[in-house]
């Protein structure tokens, strides 16, 4: 993949990453206590401090599974296999990457995953 596909796909996962952080301190009182507790740093960087605990005592069950998919998905751009499906090795639309950055599979492997987990 180009470089400069990834490097978008990468701010808008940590744009995502951030959303998520932001949402939680605004409904979340003890979320925005620990926030406001660390050292002002990236918010990129939040998610994986020593506060990773706490953070996961407040957070949503589906935002929690997004948070990890991003996670994931910077990883893999970091090793070098982003856009890659985990399940057949093929690449992943352009297409599907912008609308969900964290996809795993390609389109055809996560409805076939989908079908089978009914």
């Amino acid at each position: 993949m180009e470089k400069e596909f990834i490097d978008q796909m990468k701010t808008a996962l940590f744009d995502l990453k951030k959303e998520i952080i932001d949402t939680l301190i605004v409904n979340n009182e003890d979320f925005k206590a620990i926030v406001e507790g660390i050292d002002p740093k990236d918010f990129a960087d939040i998610a994986s401090d020593d506060m990773d605990r706490k953070m996961l005592e407040t957070i949503g069950t589906k935002d929690l599974k997004r948070m990890r998919l991003i996670d994931s998905a910077i990883s893999r751009i970091e090793q070098g296999k982003y856009g890659l499906c985990m399940k057949c090795g093929k690449k992943i639309p352009k297409e599907r990457l912008e609308a969900i950055p964290y996809a795993l599979m390609c389109i055809e492997c996560q409805s076939a995953d989908e079908r089978r987990n009914r």
